[in-house]
């Protein structure tokens, strides 16, 4: 056995580098929309998946409904809204040197998250440097690991980590994609998730995501009913728009087997997170028979999926393209190390959501090809910024690509008048 040697001392800032001196964990109370979580809307907005009562959606102030885990259950089969979708709202996270500077990271985790920010998370923050994010990244993670490993701790971990990576690069001068090697791009592809596809190529998206309507909770029309609308949009943008397929965990493995038999007519790209997360042992069923069908639809998945432990066994399970969400997974320091475990398993790698963020990391690693970006217009059809009021200068598509500042570190100023910002645990007082 190879016995490690004894670490020779605690890793402290340097001679030089700013010191750390607060972290502050921020909630939103906003009039207008302005959140990191997207469903954070009224009925009325596409992505709530809100259809007329009979079941029929006009594309203005009905749509189309969006199967999901709790479709399932006819008291919550309608709105997203109804089980609560969005009742956990935003964290944002400030991480303060003792220069003045300023580094601001987001995730989904609202009062929940800030009371672990505030309370426990900031002990391996406040005196470090911002330069020492790998360190600080594990000892967040190894603290909470009695409490955490997943879901709303990694969330909080995500922000803080953001919040760094934001901070090193004023720091220094650089944005986040230089501190991780440079630019890979000119710019960023971008596809668009949406409800109209039909509006998305018009604007110059390099292919288009649509929520599947019905689950395995609707049965045999169900299944009828979600090939008819694949079909109804296939048509529509005609056979060379890449359209993908988002079943948001509402599916059994052999249902969404079956509804990638029936697709295959309609040349869709990839089946995205058709099962529930922990279902590592469904994903590798599905996987066997999806991947049996060389050049068919690809099976993707992770966009609720935690760290490269939680990534290494949906690879392991056959996941052919993970889709890790900065603001939630981990944060920027731990999207590396899975998108470098990804790229020695010749997995593909695209983020999920998360905005600004997930473009950072496209134009920073070649083996992203590309990014995702929310329609978040109500009746999406028109670009509208992913974060709301959150940013006053959140960068948008131009004709399917997204173009990147040099602005040191992630670029954004919050559009503090518009959030009202408040902090539930100041430590200060």
């Amino acid at each position: 056995m190879y016995f490690h040697p004894p670490k020779s001392g605690d890793v402290a800032p340097q001679s030089g580098q700013p010191v750390i001196r607060a972290v502050r964990a921020l909630v939103s109370n906003a009039d207008d929309y302005g959140a990191s979580d997207v469903h954070d809307t009224q009925d009325s907005h596409w992505i709530s998946g809100a259809p007329a009562p009979d079941g029929t959606w006009d594309h203005q102030r009905t749509h189309p409904p969006i199967a999901n885990p709790m479709s399932i259950y006819p008291g919550y089969s309608g709105s997203r809204q109804s089980w609560g979708v969005a009742k956990v709202p935003s964290v944002i996270v400030e991480v303060e040197d003792q220069d003045g500077r300023i580094g601001v990271g987001v995730s989904t985790g609202g009062t929940a998250a800030a009371f672990i920010i505030e309370k426990h998370l900031s002990i391996f923050v406040e005196g470090q440097a911002a330069a020492n994010r790998s360190i600080i990244w594990e000892q967040m993670w190894r603290a909470s690991i009695h409490y955490g490993r997943k879901g709303l701790c990694v969330h909080a971990i995500s922000a803080i980590d953001i919040a760094l990576w934001d901070l090193y690069g004023q720091t220094i001068g650089v944005p986040v994609f230089d501190l991780m090697g440079g630019r890979t791009k000119d710019k960023v592809p971008v596809y668009a998730t949406t409800s109209r596809p039909d509006h998305a190529m018009a604007l110059g998206f390099h292919g288009a995501k649509i929520p599947l309507p019905y689950g395995p909770g609707h049965g045999i029309k169900g299944m009828a009913d979600n090939i008819a609308f694949v079909a109804r949009w296939r048509d529509t943008v005609g056979p060379d728009f890449p359209l993908m397929l988002d079943c948001y965990m509402a599916m059994t493995a052999d249902y969404a087997a079956e509804l990638s038999r029936r697709i295959a007519p309609y040349n869709f790209q990839w089946l995205e997170e058709p099962l529930m997360p922990d279902d590592y042992e469904g994903h590798r069923r599905l996987a066997q028979k999806m991947n049996t069908r060389a050049g068919g639809t690809v099976l993707a998945t992770g966009e609720h999926e935690y760290t490269r432990y939680g990534f290494q066994q949906l690879m392991d399970a056959g996941v052919e393209l993970i889709q890790p969400d900065v603001m939630w997974m981990g944060g920027p320091t731990e999207f590396l190390r899975i998108a470098a475990l990804a790229n020695t398993r010749s997995v593909d790698v695209i983020p999920h959501g998360c905005g600004v963020y997930g473009y950072y990391m496209a134009m920073a690693l070649e083996h992203v090809a590309m990014a995702e970006f929310m329609m978040m217009s109500e009746q999406a059809d028109k670009i509208e910024p992913n974060f709301g009021t959150m940013f006053k200068n959140e960068p948008l598509p131009e004709n399917g690509y997204i173009a990147l500042p040099d602005t040191p570190g992630f670029g954004l100023e919050l559009n503090r008048d518009a959030l009202n910002l408040a902090r539930p645990f100041d430590r200060a007082t």
